[in-house]
């Protein structure tokens, strides 16, 4: 599913129109980007907590010529999905 199937299932669902389920979905991705930027986690009770981890330095390998080469400690977002919707993945 992508951003535009997402608003036209949101406006569907919640009885929207287009316009207002994409602001909606803005407003969500905006606000949950500028938490995860301040470093605070967002929690979904139900669906999922996306949080930032720290990734480590490690060495990494070139596929091409086979070199080794360092990579430097990065930041990453990371979601572990809640048990409502694990469970309803299974």
């Amino acid at each position: 599913m992508n951003k535009e199937e997402l608003i036209d299932a949101i406006a569907t669902q919640a009885s929207f129109s287009k316009v207002d389920a994409r602001k909606f979905l803005n407003a969500f991705l905006s606000v949950t980007s500028k938490s995860l930027e301040k470093g605070d986690k967002v929690a979904l009770f139900g669906f999922g907590t996306f949080s930032v981890v720290e990734r480590g330095p490690r060495i990494g390998r070139n596929p091409i010529t086979g070199a080794s080469l360092k990579v430097p400690a990065k930041k990453v977002v990371k979601f572990k999905p809640g048990s409502d919707l694990s469970d309803k993945v299974k």
